[in-house]
């Protein structure tokens, strides 16, 4: 995409987002003068000027407006905090992803092109689209195999993936902006947050990656008592179209439905917290979009969660690091906390540890002095993270991503039990992981992945040993015989030559005709 052209779709997508009033929240006095004026345009076009309508209302349905990329921009940067804010990610993490359905003989056709089998061969029955997101839709079915068990099938938006690439590149151009012309954004790297987000979306819009998620989560899940995810249909599952089992359930919002169901809400909020809690610390596996429109609950009051779009990862140093902060904080051991901070490598070494523990504390004790059901483990992180940036924490974009999910996910629980014990609710996981990784079966499988990697590096020896060898021969035949090469590859080194300084000076030519392009196009 040309500089115009880029140009002139972020001048559309600022012209929908101020005519759905979404500017009207930003404080006018914190803008520079020229940002000022651009502002007060913005009001001046707003369809409703009088601001009755929730901010995060405004943003899901300019969003919404400006097409599927544009959802998916808004759902990444409310994992971005540090990126937009903590206010507009609360508001973008409200963002209603509603799209408007494409015609079911459209679904048919990618499902028969995706598998390379027709519809009457793997399906008895397929319905009409039950619910349309920005990236696929979902209609629900029966299987030849077998007609009385109902299925969901999840099939990719038609023309999607060309949409979001070309979207992409405007994405890319506005990134490029901000580096260039705003000094203050250029620490948050806006075009590797695009890189990210492009990585992000290229993975969700292949579901059999999504189904191969479910398939592990379901693995992983196995034998957890109260929670499950549904079990993928590999032969009905390709690049277009995933099948997975059909949740029978109701939403986790439907408090009155689960009160006249008989259902303990108090112990689904404890299930919900401690199921997160053991993808995140045992697994390093975790369900990063569990908002309430993602989670059921079934008749037996089991909660299942779907749409496993975005997930994240812990290695075992980030899965330790953040089992023995909570840990630390539930112990008010904030020497602890300090230090693995420093352990992890995420606060540099010339800072002092103490003074880290005293910052520390200071989150902590306001927080011991306040009641249980009140203390916010989100929040709590939110401020340890506001705090480690005064001691030049680089940001740890799994570890955001982590914050985010358990921000939705308390927030679930708070809602099914307003008195909810976050810590009470978190400890038995967290010390079993630590006991478990800090004890005697912990050091064991630490002793086993030692010696695994030192038999991996004893079986390279050989080998390196033989290329050394050679090595050593050839350089003691050039020593002797100096370094001769025959007249093809003379000929072919000046044929090289003279090719790389031909392109090398096309691509000065090239960049300086696209620097003077993009000069006068800003």
């Amino acid at each position: 995409m040309n500089p115009f052209s880029a140009l002139f779709a972020l001048a559309h997508a600022g012209f929908i987002l101020a005519r759905e009033g979404v500017f009207a929240s930003i404080p006018a006095d914190e803008l520079p003068i020229g940002a000022r004026l651009g502002l007060r345009i913005a009001g001046i076009i707003a369809r409703d000027r009088k601001g009755r309508t929730e901010q995060s209302e405004r943003l899901s349905k300019a969003l919404n407006r400006l097409g599927p990329s544009w959802v998916k921009l808004g759902q990444f940067l409310a994992t971005r905090p540090d990126v937009v804010g903590n206010q507009m990610a609360l508001d973008l993490e409200l963002l209603q992803d509603r799209m408007d359905a494409f015609p079911t003989a459209e679904a048919k056709a990618a499902i028969e092109s995706s598998l390379g089998r027709t519809m009457d061969e793997m399906f008895a029955s397929f319905s009409e689209p039950i619910a349309a997101a920005s990236i696929a839709q979902v209609h629900k079915a029966t299987t030849r195999d077998n007609p009385q068990k109902y299925v969901a099938v999840k099939v990719i938006r038609p023309g999607v993936r060309k949409r979001f690439l070309r979207d992409l590149d405007v994405f890319y151009f506005a990134a490029r902006l901000q580096e260039r012309f705003i000094p203050a954004a250029r620490r948050l790297r806006p075009v590797s947050v695009v890189d990210v987000l492009a990585q992000s979306a290229r993975l969700e819009m292949d579901l059999r990656l999504e189904a191969a998620a479910f398939s592990e989560m379901h693995e992983n899940t196995a034998n957890d008592e109260g929670f499950r995810v549904p079990n993928v249909d590999w032969e009905r599952t390709g690049r277009d179209v995933v099948t997975m089992d059909w949740v029978d359930g109701t939403k986790l919002t439907k408090i009155l439905e689960m009160d006249r169901q008989g259902h303990d809400k108090k112990q689904l909020a404890i299930t919900l917290i401690q199921s997160f809690l053991r993808q995140t610390l045992r697994d390093g596996f975790f369900h990063a979009d569990m908002h309430p429109g993602n989670l059921f609950f079934d008749t037996d009051g089991t909660i299942v969660a779907v749409d496993l779009g975005i997930a994240g990862r812990l290695g075992k140093k980030e899965r330790m690091f953040l089992a023995e902060i909570l840990y630390g904080f539930i112990k008010r051991d904030y020497a602890r906390v300090a230090q693995v901070h420093f352990d992890a490598g995420y606060v540099p070494m010339h800072h002092d540890v103490a003074s880290f523990a005293q910052a520390i504390r200071a989150i902590g004790e306001p927080i011991h002095g306040q009641s249980a059901e009140t203390v916010s483990m989100a929040k709590l992180l939110t401020l340890l993270f506001e705090v480690t940036e005064l001691f030049d924490m680089q940001t740890q974009p799994q570890l955001l991503l982590l914050q985010k999910t358990m921000v939705v996910v308390e927030g679930v629980a708070r809602k099914l039990d307003p008195q909810f014990n976050m810590w009470a609710a978190s400890e038995p996981v967290v010390a079993q992981w630590i006991a478990r990784k800090l004890g005697p079966v912990g050091k064991l499988q630490d002793a086993k992945d030692g010696v695994d990697a030192l038999m991996r590096l004893v079986g390279m020896v050989p080998e390196f040993v033989e290329r050394t060898e050679r090595l050593s021969k050839e350089i003691d035949a050039m020593g002797q015989k100096g370094i001769r090469l025959d007249a093809p590859t003379i000929e072919a080194i000046g044929k090289a030559e003279a090719q790389h300084s031909r392109s090398g000076r096309i691509a000065l030519i090239v960049i300086a005709i696209t620097a003077v392009i993009a000069l006068f196009s800003v």
